[in-house]
């Protein structure tokens, strides 16, 4: 006599992933209507849209690529050459002077700016308003 056992066993459930719906260039910042999800396990995917929306791309996607949380980075809010405001503060006191930038920068990088009245090169951190904070 045969017998023959029949096992269930359950599938792995999916996890979500973030898919491009159009192609972006590299630095492109994603926007919502840039992004959608299915359910798919891909390794190192982004798994919601708001882990990617705003975000600046590190590399150039193609529309239908997963969306990986290493392809992401913060935007630029300062850009190379662009004229900003350096804030210099020591104990109660602060001055505000005109700079350009000489490195492009996200909020809390640090970035080299000269002093457009003194010429000289200073080191500081970009703020949320887009100057630069500058360490005494």
């Amino acid at each position: 006599m045969r017998w023959l056992a029949l096992m269930l066993v359950p599938a792995p459930a999916l996890a979500d992933a973030v898919i491009m719906t159009r192609s972006l260039p590299a630095r492109a910042t994603v926007g919502l209507a840039d992004v959608t999800t299915v359910a798919a396990d891909i390794p190192g995917a982004a798994t919601t849209p708001d882990q990617v929306v705003g975000q600046a791309l590190r590399v150039a996607v193609q529309a239908g690529r997963p969306l990986r949380v290493d392809d992401l980075t913060a935007p630029e809010l300062v850009a190379r050459n662009q004229l900003i405001r350096l804030h210099y503060t020591h104990g109660s006191m602060t001055i505000a002077a005109e700079g350009r930038a000489l490195d492009a920068g996200a909020i809390g990088q640090s970035v080299r700016v000269m002093n457009l009245s003194s010429r000289g090169t200073v080191q500081g951190v970009v703020l949320p308003d887009g100057s630069v904070q500058v360490a005494p």
